[in-house]
């Protein structure tokens, strides 16, 4: 660090899912590290060493590198200009007809210009469409400061951000080599191996990554929805497709696939390619679509005006605590609007007062439906009849003890071959 800063890094959006487990990754690292945040509740409770949200082995190392004076916490906009580096990581989310806003992110990008100072390092990890690094190079350069940008997006699955911070490649988008070279030593920092790219090579490639991998769920949800319309279990069908046949090895489970990251960057690569994104319209209808689907074919079963139905998980993903965008609560609504009575359970969400136990969702439901694999459902028995697509009560669609199969012949039976894969719903 040269002398005339006083921190290594500020990161700014630095107590959220992407900033506040790479600025304590950082400090560990040994670095002086600022976060900054407008987010005061978040900022205090980082101040006091608490982790705001889950994340694997986060709050031990936020303890360390807190108790050694390595990270500082502040909603001051001024120790922008006291880092050598400033990595902006806020949220670029979609508006209701799908086009990016990026209202957090200009605003978070004018705080940096307007506390700049020569020979900085601007580096760009939120996720947005190829060129806006590129107008905002150009608005800091406007500044009359003579800074560095990078672009380097993040790529961690939530929850799982402090291993992979540390083992997958990191991305690294500038418009020279010296720029290139100057963000790669930050993540190298880390153990994570740097990948040169053009800017707007590296914004395409983070777009690309993320609406591969929601096409190829709603894959699975539309086979599994042809499926089940034809009175076939999908689970068992993928089951033998896959075994012994690595082909297939790649097709997930059926399931709900929602969350802050997926839908809205193939919605951002949809509008970058100005509408003309047809695979990627047609996951998304497909996907979003999937709840109604489900509550439909419930519907076709059960007279739900007369019907208690409990919901087993609340957030977008297993095992996670972020209800972000989530699928389980559009399952929830189009139920209320068929009039049955929907009563919602999360062992990882905290903060929604209409949840109820798990012991009491499962005691008053008529019917059950999965809308998040939590581990902690791994195997539970169930009185009521069970929806659960992504087979994480049992190994065996249409055994789960207590009823039957409600989308699948009934007694039918998941392979029990050895290596059969049976992964989990996918992940947002």
């Amino acid at each position: 660090m040269r002398s005339d800063f006083v921190f290594d890094v500020a990161v700014v959006g630095g107590c959220g899912r992407v900033g506040l487990p790479l600025a304590i990754a950082l400090a560990e690292s040994g670095l002086e590290v600022a976060v900054h945040d407008i987010d005061r509740s978040a900022l205090e409770k980082v101040k006091k060493g608490v982790m705001p949200f889950d994340e694997e082995g986060a709050q031990l190392v936020l303890s360390e590198v807190l108790s050694r004076g390595r990270l500082h916490a502040t909603a001051d906009p001024s120790v922008i200009g006291q880092a050598e580096t400033v990595v902006i990581a806020v949220g670029t989310p979609v508006d209701e007809e799908l086009r990016p806003d990026s209202t957090a992110l200009d605003s978070a990008v004018e705080a940096c210009r307007a506390n700049l100072r020569h020979g900085q390092l601007f580096i760009l990890r939120s996720t947005v469409f190829p060129g806006v690094t590129a107008s905002f190079e150009k608005a800091l350069k406007s500044s009359g400061k003579n800074v560095d940008t990078a672009y380097c997006p993040e790529r961690i699955a939530e929850g799982h951000a402090m291993r992979e911070l540390r083992e997958l490649p990191q991305l690294v988008g500038g418009r020279s080599e010296a720029v290139r070279d100057r963000a790669a030593r930050l993540f190298e920092r880390l153990g994570a191996e740097p990948v040169h790219l053009v800017t707007e090579e590296a914004e395409f490639a983070k777009l690309a990554t993320n609406a591969w991998r929601y096409m190829t769920f709603a894959i699975t949800n539309e086979l599994f929805m042809i499926a089940s319309d034809h009175g076939l279990d999908y689970a068992r069908i993928r089951d033998g497709l896959q075994y012994g046949y690595p082909r297939a090895a790649g097709l997930p489970a059926a399931g709900f696939s929602a969350g802050p990251c997926l839908p809205k960057d193939t919605a951002q690569l949809a509008a970058f390619a100005g509408r003309s994104f047809t695979l990627g319209a047609a996951a998304l209808e497909v996907n979003e679509g999937l709840p109604r689907y489900l509550v439909r074919r419930l519907a076709e079963r059960y007279d739900l005006g007369s019907t208690v139905v409990g919901l087993l998980g609340m957030s977008f993903k297993k095992d996670s605590d972020d209800i972000r965008d989530s699928l389980a609560y559009v399952v929830r609504d189009e139920l209320e609007k068929r009039g049955a009575r929907v009563l919602c359970t999360d062992p990882n969400v905290t903060g929604d007062p209409s949840l109820r136990p798990l012991a009491e969702v499962l005691d008053e439901s008529d019917v059950l439906v999965v809308t998040a694999p939590h581990t902690e459902y791994r195997g539970l028995a169930t009185r009521a009849p069970a929806l659960d697509i992504c087979g994480v009560l049992g190994d065996a669609r249409g055994a789960v003890e207590g009823g039957d199969s409600l989308l699948y012949p009934v007694g039918s039976k998941g392979l029990s071959a050895k290596g059969a894969d049976r992964s989990p719903a996918p992940a947002g």
